[in-house]
């Protein structure tokens, strides 16, 4: 059997543990932490990491040690519930890393593909422009709300901020795409429907669109239907997990392409005519469009419009 670590990852500091055995280690967040551990981890050969997803802090070291070993992340959910399964209660840094370590020895991916230069300051430029987009709607939302003339004024200003410099993004991101891949990025524009900020977004986050099965890619970005069925029950099939963030650019690129390519228009009226929801209808022509576009970039072909 091999050896596995776990790392707990906080804002300032790294709790380590491997699995088997007893050795610990914590270090600080940053270069020298970084540096500090990946030679901790080679005197001890390890053999597969696995650390939570903690709102970007991993962000750094998964890149760091992804050079050298297979990464794994998971959302905090999965790692909390193999703790109580294991009759774990009690939470430390500590006693989360030994448990991330001992879900390492089982979990075997998706493993992280380290990312290029280039990957990374464009899923940086994306990231940014979700929040400016959040901020922005939150304005609106704001503004439509507010009687007082002066604080109109106030949020009408920064809505103007906000535009401008959302557009300024959208002129980086535009120019970054094409350094990550120009190949995929000029057949994902192919697509109609598929917008700048779409492909962009599918490029950031979703590296391994055209590199996996249709299921697992279905899966990763939270479009797989799972079973809820017992004995004889056979509860409502739904999808959960995943990447949000690619599952929203497709959930207003489907709507584009329902109304603008027949065969998908087709599809979301045929479910509609069997009694389905419009959200149901609209999540099955997301799965849909993710297969072809998985199946385009895999196979290196042409985006292809079906009749009805």
């Amino acid at each position: 059997m091999g050896v596995f670590a776990g790392i707990d990852v906080a804002k300032a500091s790294l709790a380590v543990a491997l699995y088997p055995g007893q050795e610990r280690l914590e270090v600080g967040n940053d270069a020298k932490g970084h540096a500090s551990l990946c030679r901790w981890l080679r005197q001890h050969g390890v053999e597969r990491i696995l650390l939570e997803s903690t709102g970007g802090y991993e962000q750094t070291v998964a890149v760091t040690l992804s050079a050298d070993w297979p990464v794994v992340r998971i959302a905090g959910h999965r790692a909390r519930a193999f703790a109580v399964a294991l009759g774990r209660i009690a939470k430390t840094d500590p006693i989360d890393a030994a448990t991330l370590a001992q879900l390492a020895a089982i979990v075997e991916g998706p493993v992280m593909t380290p990312p290029s230069p280039e990957e990374v300051r464009l899923q940086a430029l994306v990231r940014r422009r979700e929040q400016l987009v959040g901020q922005r709607d939150d304005e609106r939302r704001r503004l439509l709300q507010a009687s007082e003339a002066f604080v109109r004024r106030s949020l009408q200003r920064q809505l103007r901020l906000l535009a401008l410099e959302i557009t300024r993004l959208d002129r980086e991101i535009a120019a970054c795409v094409p350094q990550c891949g120009d190949v995929r990025a000029q057949r994902l524009r192919q697509v109609p429907g598929l917008g700048p900020v779409s492909v962009a977004t599918l490029m950031a986050f979703l590296p391994e669109l055209g590199q996996l099965e249709n299921r697992q890619i279905s899966a990763l970005a939270g479009l797989a239907p799972y079973n809820s069925d017992s004995g004889k029950h056979q509860g409502v099939r739904r999808i959960r997990g995943g990447r949000g963030n690619v599952r929203r650019v497709l959930y207003m690129a489907a709507w584009s392409v329902v109304r603008h390519q027949p065969d998908f228009k087709a599809r979301y009226a045929a479910l509609r005519m069997r009694g389905k929801c419009a959200k149901v209808a609209l999540v099955a022509c997301m799965r849909v469009l993710l297969i072809r576009l998985n199946a385009m970039l895999r196979d290196g072909s042409e985006w292809r419009t079906l009749p009805a």
